[in-house]
């Protein structure tokens, strides 16, 4: 199954979540530099990076955090 561009994604959830928990800033910002599940940033993979945003990412609520963390957590399978 095709996903969109985790740069992509990463533009929408900074367009939704305008203060994004500390803790999930890092992960964010490396999303905004990947294209797909399998990329790497530093020693990390995109895999790793996705989950760790989606354990910071608690406090984004909303229908637009909802659809993302579904297509994130489809992406991951």
């Amino acid at each position: 199954m095709n996903h969109r561009p985790l740069t992509d994604i990463a533009r929408e959830i900074n367009e939704d979540w305008k203060r994004p928990h500390f803790a999930a800033i890092p992960y964010l910002n490396a999303l905004s530099g990947m294209h797909s599940i399998h990329d790497r940033f530093g020693y990390d993979d995109a895999r790793g990076i996705v989950l760790y945003f989606l354990a910071n990412a608690g406090s984004w609520r909303g229908p637009v955090a909802k659809r993302i963390k579904a297509e994130l957590k489809a992406a991951l399978k």
